[in-house]
């Protein structure tokens, strides 16, 4: 009998630890970013379009995948806050965002960005023996999603 209420003791409290595990705000949300290269402080004239996704504690650029060879790199949220906005008085919600991959060449890309609600900024950037070697800024907003009509 102590061992059944022992292990139903443990059961629930593993339960109740990951029933209020903290889950990823960023979780599954997509953005369409047009993509700029900064060469020697100057922005090039060329946009690039991307999609980048949250999932998993991990970002992953359709860009850097194509033009890089990286896939999902993980990240951590720095700031997240809520707040009203003065002008508009609504509610914003407003993260900022840390990504580091590091390669066996000992390349290492940051990518940094700022979303608030649905739209996002950031840069990222792309280094050697802390030597700048790529550039870029990006900006966009949320991908729509489909709604689900309950009816069918």
């Amino acid at each position: 009998m102590k061992k059944l209420f022992l292990a139903a003791f443990i059961f629930c409290s593993l339960y109740a630890v990951l029933k209020d595990k903290e889950k990823d705000p960023l979780h599954k949300r997509k953005f369409i970013t047009n993509i700029i290269e900064i060469k020697n402080s100057i922005p090039s004239n060329k946009t690039i379009s991307d999609e980048m996704e949250f999932k998993d504690g991990k970002i992953f650029s359709d860009f850097l995948n194509d033009k890089f060879n990286m896939s999902w790199i993980k990240y951590s949220i720095e700031k997240d806050t809520t707040f009203i906005d003065s002008v508009l008085e609504t509610e914003v919600r407003y993260f900022e965002v840390k990504a580091y991959f590091k390669d066996e060449d000992r390349e290492e890309t940051n990518v940094f960005c700022k979303i608030n609600n649905e739209y996002i900024e950031g840069e990222i950037k792309i280094s050697k023996n802390d030597k700048l070697k790529k550039h870029f800024e990006f900006s966009g907003s949320e991908k729509a999603t489909k709604i689900k009509d309950k009816n069918k």
